[in-house]
Formats: structure tokens, sequence, C-alpha cells
């Protein structure tokens, strides 16, 4: 089992490439939600993620013969990423097998710190299939995402930041993929801090870690779908599991739709980017997925910030409509002159600002003398939603809500 005593090793060796984050006190999200919350931003440390602190332990820990044959590892990005950064810094070639579908800009910046970059699978899993074989191939040391102690250790190093930061901490939440983040912040606030808390999340679509504690064993999804990319693994690790069953209190789920709300608030209130993995830990404090008390300082741990700007667009309009500020609508009108005009001023008295309009006259789902339109609004909230859809309705227009 990894030791306190290894994650103060690693602290010394991840210093010449990891930076100690900040950990500033939110306002906005105290007042939202009766807490103390202060957020670890480890979205702002060197490669975007908190992935650089395990690749540089593990990449540090290799014999001379290892190095000279070179590292393989699989990644959804991040860890690609600090492998790539750790091993091109310490004179090391590195190979890195990445899903063929992975986010673009994590490709090439895993490319820019150094890497090899060879596109394999479908997820995290075929992916790794894949490195393990270049590993047997090229003899290469393969360099394992989570489920390595020293890995493990490195990704430790932030706990012993909170702990040094915020010594007054009761609650620390942490994202889980395949566990190698939660395990080693868990083992450090724990050893130091018995008394606080580790909760653990993980998306909905990508539950392992969740559905693996109910059981009292390792369970392995047939799948994940989630936006959370960087925590879309199908399964905890095998050295990982035994660590969140020691020292984690509480494994919570988050749905998409949630985590897509805490990215917006993160980019509108506090000015700052992450990526869906990064969002959860904010999104189970909001959402209230498990019990806190009144002023409890929690931390939730923003872990990454490498989003891609797709995702990061279509994130940014879920987030707009679960919050009730983006309204997509169709409805049918009669196609004569003069009809759409009556539409909007039901718009004008309700002050519904309009996006985009799309007005289309030949499509065959509705009758010859009628005209579909479909309008993209700009709402102030869930309750000016509902008075807008109302008043429609009550005008007798016939809505579906697409959005």
């Amino acid at each position: 089992m990894l030791e306190l005593s290894d994650i103060l090793e690693a602290r010394e060796r991840v210093r010449e490439t990891s930076r100690h984050t900040p950990l500033e006190h939110s306002h906005t999200y105290s007042s939202m939600t009766g807490a103390d919350v202060r957020l670890k931003l480890e979205n702002f440390q060197r490669t975007g993620s908190f992935k650089i602190r395990g690749a540089t332990n593990r990449i540090a820990t290799l014999s001379e013969s290892q190095k000279d044959a070179g590292v393989v590892t699989a990644s959804a990005g991040n860890h690609a990423q600090g492998v790539a950064l750790a091993a091109t810094r310490s004179g090391v070639d590195s190979k890195i097998v990445m899903p063929e579908h992975a986010p673009i800009s994590k490709v090439k910046a895993t490319k820019n710190y150094g890497a090899e970059v060879v596109l394999a699978g479908q997820d995290y899993n075929e992916a790794a299939e894949r490195a393990h074989e270049i590993e047997r191939e090229e003899s290469r040391t393969y360099v394992h995402a989570f489920d390595d102690e020293d890995v493990m250790a490195g990704q430790g190093t932030i706990g012993l930041e909170i702990i040094d930061d915020c010594p007054d901490v009761e609650t620390v939440v942490v994202p889980i993929g395949g566990g190698g983040l939660i395990s080693g912040i868990a083992t450090a606030i724990k050893e130091q801090q018995p008394e606080a808390r580790v909760i653990g999340v993980q998306a909905d679509g990508a539950s392992s870690a969740a559905k693996s504690l109910e059981k009292g064993e390792r369970v392995s999804l047939d799948g994940v779908d989630t936006i959370a990319d960087g925590i879309a693994t199908r399964s905890v690790g095998e050295q990982t599991f035994p660590h969140i069953q020691e020292y984690v209190d509480e494994v919570v789920t988050v749905s998409d739709p949630e985590i897509a709300v805490a990215l917006v608030y993160l980019l509108e209130r506090s000015k700052t980017v992450v990526e869906g993995a990064g969002a959860v830990a904010l999104a189970a404090v909001l959402f209230e997925k498990f019990d806190y008390a009144e002023d409890e300082v929690i931390v939730p741990a923003l872990c990454g910030g490498n989003i891609d700007l797709n995702t990061l667009t279509n994130v940014i309009v879920r987030g707009l409509v679960e919050t009730g500020r983006y309204l997509k609508i169709r409805t049918v009108l009669k196609d004569r002159p003069g009809a759409l005009e009556d539409l909007l001023d039901v718009f004008t008295a309700h002050r519904a600002n309009i996006y985009a309009i799309h007005h289309d006259r030949t499509s065959r789902e509705v009758e010859m003398s009628d005209t579909e339109v479909e309008i993209e609004l700009e709402m102030r909230g869930p309750d000016h939603v509902d008075a807008f859809l109302s008043a429609l309705r009550d005008a007798g227009y016939e809505v579906d809500v697409l959005a």
C-alpha cells in the first residue's frame, strides 16, 4: 500500500516540473451552498492537468537501461501530455497511444511536448491494449495512467499542498477515473488529518468505482459515455481500489448536465476554464450529492483544464439550457403575411431575445398552407422560460421544446 513517506519523497522529485497550484476561497460557491468552498486550481498546472506530477515521479524512478529503451503509455489526453513533457525533460523517448477520437487539442499538445502519438481504439481501454503490444514489441517501460504506486504518489502531492494551504480543511472532493488521483490525495489527507473526509466523484456514465464499492470488488463496465473524457475509464485500477476502500469516505456520481452547469458557472463566475473531468468535484458540491454542514470547509479539486474548443462550445450550450439561459423551440404558423409578426409580439411582450430564426415553408411535416419555424432564444432563467412557454401556449401556439 502507498504510504505518506512515498508521497513526501515524490514531492521532492516533482518540484522540477510541476507547480504548487493555487487554492482559493470562492465567495460565489460559498454563497450558493452555505459551505466554505475553496477551489484547488489544478487546472493551472503545467500541461493543464495534475498528470504531470505522477508522470514525473514515475519517470524519475526508471533505471538507466529503462530510460534508454524509452516509455510507452495510453491516455485520453492529460496523462499523455504529462508523460510526454516529463519524458522529454528527462531525455527519455516516449510513445503515446491515444483513442482514435481523442480531442484534437490534446493530440496536438502531446506531440508538441515531444512524444510520438499513435491513435488506436475507441476508448482508453482499447488504446491501452495497443500500448501494451508496443511495450512488448519495443521493450519499452509502460507508464500506467493510474494503476502504479509511483504515479499515485506523484498525484498525492496535491494532498500535501491542500493541507499546507488549508490546514482547517474538513472535506476534500476528488474526481475518480482509474483512481490514481484520489488514491494519492486520500492517502496524503488521511495520513495527516484522519478526521477530514475524502469524497470521490464519478460521472454517471462511467461509475465503476461506485459500483465496485457496492459489490466489494472491482467491477468493469461494458462501456463508458460521458462528456468528462478524462475520467471515462471502464474500471478502477487493481492497485488503486484498495486505497479507495481504505481512505475514501464516500463515492457519488454526477450527470453530464450537472457537469455542464458547473463548467458554465466556472467560466462565468470564476473566469476559469476546466474540462468535464475538472468540473465534477464542484458539480457534486453544487448539486448536494453528499451531505455537508453550513460553513464546512470543502475543497473541490479542479483537476484539469484541457477541453477541446468544439466540446467546450457544446457543453456551454448544454449548461445554458440547464440553467434556463438558452431555449430552442419549434412551432407551426399559417403561411400568410403577418403570422410571424404576431408570434414575435409574444416574444416582445415577454422580453425573449432572439438568437436565430429558421423559417421552413417546404417541410413535409406540416400542411402545405403552413410553415415551420425554429427559433433560438436567450432567456433569463427557468421561471422566465416557464412563463414564456405558457404565454405561447395560451396564445394558441403548439410549441415543441428542442433544447
